[in-house]
């Protein structure tokens, strides 16, 4: 059978313009599920997997699309691609596209639309996903017109990875699908947006303006975010940092943006940040934001986030910069490119960088880092949580590593180091679910890398349905499961804020056989339940040729610490361990709150947050 496009020559359907237009732009990989108003476009995928060069991923929930598409951009910095037809279909995709607007990542979503003359009438399966979705993507558009096929995917890979990337959606009608047109393609780089024209270049005036600041700062600190993952800015921030000698926090969205076993590394800042990160943004006199947004979950209480320090923000969205926090140097433009330009000015200028301006406020935060250490407790009767996490990170150092959302997901943030789009996490919006259909995309797109997500027990059901996709395509994700019988997080907080009033969080009833499901999956299942057979287990999952789903026990009331309380600030933290040692000085001041003893230059004291 000769598997060719049904048309007269120079002319092509909707379909096959759409097709033809993403296989243009790169796109290797789609992940969907069909239906009765987008079969024009699978028919005409059919065909073009034939031919070769694009495939088809089949996922069982369209949820599990979204997001594989989301890992697959991450992991990748390429568009992911998504189908997924109209009504639930479309509203299916919805979590993911909102997941990927929060964290700024980069995704063409395709869905189907009943035909144009049905629109409107509530006609069978149809829903206004252009008007849901307005909110939580960065464009979109409903193609009314077939010739107008091409050039709305040009523009969509165009909008979706360029300045702050985002999802951009496109609705089909079916129609539109199927109608015959004259098809002049339009390629990459072949279209004109007049009104959008994101800001690359830095202000050379303020660029100058934050070189002074850094200069004459005496506790600087770079707090990076997701933006300069985005950005691929890793090795200025590693330049402009070690010139500097400035110390270097990281948000959630922000982790391998620095090398976390860099001296100059204080980890993660924010809400279940190292307790040093969270001292040190708290008594910096610099704050220099480098593709962050100042986030709730960062800041604590905003008015005493870096109470004390002048702010030079530098971010692509304009609208980002001041928003929460107003900066006395504000930079518009790609981080990265804007790091270029700093640290060519810097060695155009000549003699800037000294290497003892920071030296007693490096060995003050290395003092923190000694007195209040990340704990990997050990107990006689049970796995904690953090040595499977911190023994998984041992064993498999340059893995790609997704994960749920927890209590897992900040302890795999506190103990994995990841290395540029190695950690592949729901940040912003902060998505049960996301674990495993994000593993798989990272993994289709990257074959030849290890992929581990590190789920959790209530988490992982909510898709767990994909590892039939995972199965039927070979996908080699290995995934590992810290199972405590409870959605942790939520327990966490009953037990601290609602009285051990543990309502609806508990899931042990009804908790399956996690080995068993992934055996009846076709995936292999393993269980671990005591220290010693942890090495081990984790040994032959990593070794194993195929998928492999490990179900872990661990203690059931362990909690994230430290913590910073809702409406307290970063230097209010709860959990912290015993402090190791006094800071050694000579002139040691009381807090007038809870009487500790602070050394003389502390602003705030560790022991209760209190200004002194």
């Amino acid at each position: 059978m000769q598997l060719q496009t049904k048309i007269a020559a120079g002319r092509a359907t909707g379909a096959f313009a759409l097709i033809d237009s993403l296989k243009r732009h790169g796109v290797q990989h789609i992940f969907g599920y069909p239906g009765g108003a987008i079969l024009p476009i699978y028919d005409e995928l059919y065909r073009a997997e034939a031919e070769g060069g694009i495939q088809h991923i089949l996922v069982r929930h369209e949820q599990g699309a979204s997001h594989a598409a989301d890992g697959y951009a991450r992991a990748t910095g390429r568009v992911g691609v998504c189908f997924g037809t109209s009504g639930p279909g479309a509203t299916n995709l919805v979590t993911g596209i909102a997941t990927a607007h929060m964290d700024s990542i980069p995704m063409v979503i395709i869905t189907g639309q009943v035909a144009r003359p049905a629109i409107g009438t509530d006609a069978f399966q149809e829903t206004d996903i252009f008007g849901i979705t307005l909110p939580i993507v960065k464009h979109s558009y409903v193609v009314r017109e077939p010739g107008d096929m091409a050039r709305i995917v040009a523009e969509a890979f165009h909008i979706a990875s360029t300045g702050r990337r985002g999802p951009v959606l496109i609705d089909v009608p079916k129609d539109v699908g199927l109608e015959e047109f004259d098809y002049i393609p339009v390629n990459p780089g072949e279209v004109s947006l007049p009104g959008y024209r994101p800001t690359v270049k830095g202000n050379v005036r303020q660029i100058n303006q934050a070189i002074k600041l850094i200069e004459e700062a005496e506790r600087p600190l770079m707090y990076v975010g997701g933006g300069a993952i985005s950005a691929g800015a890793h090795a200025e921030i590693s330049e402009l940092a070690e010139l500097f000698q400035i110390p270097v926090t990281t948000t959630l969205m922000g982790k391998g943006s620095f090398d976390e076993k860099h001296p100059l590394s204080v980890g993660m800042l924010g809400m279940h940040g190292t307790a040093y990160a969270n001292f040190a943004v708290s008594e910096c006199d610099l704050l220099i934001a480098v593709g962050a947004r100042f986030d709730d979950r960062v800041t604590g209480k905003l008015d005493e986030f870096a109470s004390r320090a002048k702010v030079i923000h530098i971010d692509i969205d304009p609208a980002e910069v001041g928003k929460n926090r107003t900066p006395e140097v504000p930079i518009v433009g790609d981080v990265r490119q804007v790091l270029i330009d700093l640290l060519r000015r810097c060695r155009e200028i000549g003699d800037v960088g000294n290497d003892n301006q920071t030296q007693s406020w490096l060995e003050r935060i290395n003092r923190w880092r000694e007195d209040y250490p990340l704990v990997v407790p050990s107990y006689s009767d049970s796995l904690s949580p953090q040595e499977v996490i911190a023994e998984l990170g041992k064993m498999a150092p340059d893995a790609y590593y997704t994960t749920d959302v927890g209590q897992h997901q900040m302890w795999a943030a506190q103990f994995l180091k990841n290395g540029p789009r190695q950690w592949i996490s729901s940040a912003g919006l902060g998505t049960m679910g996301y674990g495993i259909p994000s593993a798989m995309g990272a993994k289709v797109a990257l074959s030849d890398r290890e992929v581990i997500c590190i789920a959790g027990d209530a988490s992982v059901q909510m898709n767990i349905q994909e590892l039939a996709t995972i199965a039927q395509y070979g996908i080699n994700v290995k995934t590992v499961i810290i199972n405590n019988g409870w959605q942790g997080m939520v327990r966490q907080w009953q037990q601290a804020f609602y009285g051990e009033r543990y309502s609806a969080s508990n899931m042990e009833i009804g908790m399956p056989d996690f080995e068993m499901l992934a055996r009846s999956y076709g995936v292999k299942g393993m269980v671990v339940k005591s220290r010693d057979e942890l090495h081990q287990a984790l040994a032959e999952m990593l070794a194993y040729e195929g998928p492999v789903l490990m179900d872990v026990h661990v203690t059931k009331d362990e909690n994230c610490y430290p913590m910073v309380a809702p409406g307290k600030s970063n230097a209010q933290m709860i959990g912290l361990p015993e402090r190791r040692q006094l800071e050694k000085a000579v002139e040691l001041i009381y807090c007038s709150n809870c009487g500790a003893k602070n050394v003389a230059s502390n602003n705030f004291c560790p022991e209760c947050g209190t200004k002194l």
